[in-house]
């Protein structure tokens, strides 16, 4: 398929030079205005501008021409979302709500929906980011009228459909530094004035961004969709998938120490180089080590360090009908789905190698009654059913000192029901009122073990275990809006979110955590200006968020009976987050355009408290308080449990201001072609990268800029663009951790700067 889809895409690209791009991401009008965006990040299809709800909505030209085929690059592009790699899974944050995934048994706090179904595993969301209509990104919970897991916001990718009574072909070719090689190509096939057949593949082929070749992106991604529509009071859309995933995956570099020196970031050295390894083994050979390590850490392998030879080796399928039937007073809405990934890879993400196989498959149905859009009551009525099953083998091994393996066996099942009303009390104010109600069930069989020396290095599994919970919210939405003129509306509501406990990898009892909630309060106005040249958004917010979910690495109790280092989550966090956001776009005249979206962004701990774990007993690293300390293990070895107080931290991945802004211009040349110059600059203050607060794992304050230029023929049919991303080549940081047992930091980090060209056709 590989082979095929890059003859057929660079033949394409030989012959007729790119495919017509939108002049801007929020299409302007002949006269200069700018048009209406239709989004459906309330189930329903409605105005962006008519949207009571902060919600950012990216077309896909706007992706193709940023250059993001991959989700951890999408928070470019919206400043209030933040997207941190984790070795082959993917976390999400939004305005500082969010969860680290590390391992089988995570789930995000952001909802991931592709194609209007929900996505539950942190590998998936992958190798989606082609050919798109958009991607909306909804800020604040969505405890209404999303499935599971919206604590803090929903993403929602929205795949092109197909075009019935039209035949067409898009195609795409890329080439940048780093020996970038990109191919797409759709083909619209319609079957009379009833039905169409879209089919699209996109191949991705890059070297890594930091040397040993990690920070790749290799992978191969086919999707065809069907439309039948016999009349306009019903139609089905069957929508089919694939994606491999493949190369050496994310990889991670070594921070600025306290202790040591490092490379510099600018060198972009992986930890796994030469350079790196002799400054590791050098700070290694200085610390003291137990007698079983003769020789050292690094020396007797009791520490091991990171390989080259990581790989993701992911495949991910997926299918789904969207049933849509006018029923007059309502139309009815019926989406089954089935979606399974199977995840193979090996990363040195967190400093020390992880091995992870996850086989999971879900099924999910979801049925919607949406009103008529011209009633004076309107309401979304629906249900919910969600189920996943879960294979994995996780082995983390950080030298023969600690080895951890384990072997979840996971269930999930979900449902709900669900609705949302509108009433009109007059012609300009409404009432808004959502209610939600959840049952989850999880259960799982686990085996478990610990090892290393002076015991066995890797041991046989322990006896599996079973557990079981069962999880009930009722999440609420209440609210009011106002038209104040023409193209001006104002909102206020107050919603809430929630998100089921789970299982982390220990023998019970302490081996489950409970639901996280959060409660928003949100006051907003939208409005168009001169004619609908000027649009001027603002939102401001307030979030309590309880019980919050932490995921960090402590001691964790084994199927053997004894403390080992793991990843753990508790509800050890509560917090206030508050903040406003402010969104103008201005279209003086068909060929300008200026972009600015400003967020102020203020997130404190008001509790957040862990007990770290140190596997050899001594002192663990943090910025935080360090309240007391115990053993973890007396009479088997000298491991330690630290207790430490981050109250009063600031949230993770918050950063207090992000600015995204923006300017293009259209020079019309002759021949109805037109050159479009652009540019914009992302501006962020610093924020911390995970719950540790350590000053190495800080990001500092940065500004990343992207430019292009673009040459479009006449109506649109082909173009040429030039591109340079990051021009600045800044090195910031996409993660941030400590290596367990050495306590030296390690991260991963964004792009560096890319420049390429890319040409297509739209005939």
């Amino acid at each position: 398929m590989k082979k095929i889809l890059w003859g057929a895409t660079m033949l394409s690209g030989a012959i007729v030079p790119h495919m017509g791009f939108a002049q801007d991401n929020q299409a302007q009008l002949s006269d200069g205005g700018l048009e209406e965006i239709i989004v459906t990040a309330q189930r329903r299809e409605e105005s962006l501008q008519r949207a009571a709800i902060a919600v950012t909505a990216v077309t896909g030209d706007d992706l193709t021409r940023s250059g993001i085929t991959e989700t951890s690059n999408l928070g470019k592009l919206v400043p209030a979302l933040v997207v941190q790699p984790t070795g082959g899974t993917t976390s999400f944050f939004l305005r500082g709500v969010g969860t680290n995934s590390q391992n089988s048994f995570s789930e995000n706090a952001i909802a991931f929906n592709f194609n209007g179904v929900y996505v539950g595993r942190p590998t998936a969301p992958a190798g989606v980011f082609y050919d798109l209509e958009r991607v909306e990104v909804v800020k604040g919970p969505q405890g209404t009228l999303y499935g599971r897991n919206a604590t803090g916001g929903a993403i929602n990718v929205l795949p092109k459909k197909p075009v019935l009574g039209k035949f067409g072909v898009e195609g795409l070719a890329e080439y940048g530094n780093y020996d970038s090689k990109k191919g797409f190509l759709a083909v619209n096939i319609p079957f009379g004035e009833t039905a169409a057949l879209r089919v699209a593949g996109q191949v991705v082929d890059r070297d890594g961004y930091i040397s040993d070749g990690y920070d790749d992106d290799k992978g191969e991604a086919v999707r065809a969709s069907f439309l039948l529509k016999p009349s306009d009071l019903w139609s089905i859309n069957i929508v089919g998938d694939y994606y491999h995933q493949g190369g050496k995956g994310s990889g991670a570099v070594l921070l600025p120490s306290k202790a040591f020196a490092v490379p510099s970031l600018d060198d972009r050295v992986s930890i796994s180089d030469a350079r790196a390894i002799a400054a590791i083994n050098g700070y290694a050979s200085t610390l003291f080590a137990p007698p079983f390590c003769a020789g050292g850490f690094i020396a007797s392998g009791c520490i091991e360090n990171a390989g080259k030879d990581g790989y993701l080796d992911n495949h991910f399928y997926g299918l789904s009908a969207q049933v849509d039937g006018d029923m007059g007073f309502a139309t009815l809405s019926v989406i089954p789905a089935w979606r399974k990934s199977e995840a193979d890879f090996r990363t040195y993400l967190p400093g020390f190698r992880g091995e992870i196989q996850d086989n999971a498959e879900q099924m999910s149905l979801e049925a919607r009654l949406t009103s008529a859009a011209d009633q004076r009551l309107r309401y979304v009525l629906g249900g919910f059913f969600f189920n996943e099953q879960q294979d994995t083998l996780n082995y983390f091994r950080q030298g023969r000192i600690s080895t951890t393996r384990f072997t979840p066996r996971l269930k999930t099942q979900s449902l709900a029901a669900f609705g949302q009303l509108t009433f009109d009390l007059s012609d300009s104010l409404r009432l808004i009122a959502g209610g939600r109600y959840t049952r989850e069930d999880k259960s799982q069989l686990t085996a478990s073990v610990a090892g290393g020396l002076p015991g066995p290095v890797d041991p046989s599994l322990g006896a599996p275990i079973t557990g079981d919970l069962t999880f009930t919210k009722f999440t609420w939405k209440a609210g009011v809006e106002f038209d104040a003129g023409p193209a001006s509306l104002v909102y206020a509501n107050v919603a809430t979110g929630f998100k089921s406990g789970g299982f982390f990898v220990a023998s019970p009892p302490n081996n489950s955590f409970r639901p996280e909630s959060l409660t928003a309060y949100t006051i907003g106005a939208k409005n168009r200006f001169f004619d609908n040249k000027l649009q001027l958004n603002i939102e401001a917010f307030y979030w309590d968020y309880k019980d919050q979910q932490v995921t960090f690495v402590g001691g964790v109790q084994t199927g053997n009976g004894i403390f080992a280092q793991g990843s753990l989550t508790s509800n050890a966090g509560k917090s206030r987050i508050f903040g406003a956001e402010a969104e103008a776009r201005f279209a003086p005249t068909r060929d300008d355009l200026f972009n600015l979206n400003v967020q102020y962004l203020n997130g404190k701990y008001k509790s957040l408290q862990t007990a770290n774990f140190s596997p050899t007993g001594a002192p663990v690293t943090t910025g935080c308080t360090i309240t007391g300390s115990r053993l973890a293990n007396p009479g088997i070895n000298g491991a330690r449990f630290y207790d430490i107080d981050c109250s009063g931290k600031p949230t993770v991945n918050s950063p207090k201001w992000a600015i995204n802004m923006g300017y293009q211009h259209s020079f019309h040349i002759g021949g109805d072609m037109v050159l479009v110059a652009g540019a914009r600059s992302n501006i962020e203050s610093s924020r911390y990268m995970n719950s540790n607060f350590r000053d190495e794992e800080q990001q500092g304050s940065f500004m990343m800029s992207d430019a292009f230029l673009t040459l479009e023929g006449p109506q649109d049919k082909w173009s040429i663009t030039a591109f340079i991303n990051n021009i600045e080549d800044k090195e910031v940081l996409a993660r941030a951790g400590t290596r367990p047992i050495l306590d030296f930091p390690v991260g991963t980090l964004r792009p560096p700067r890319t420049y390429g060209v890319r040409v297509g056709f739209n005939l």
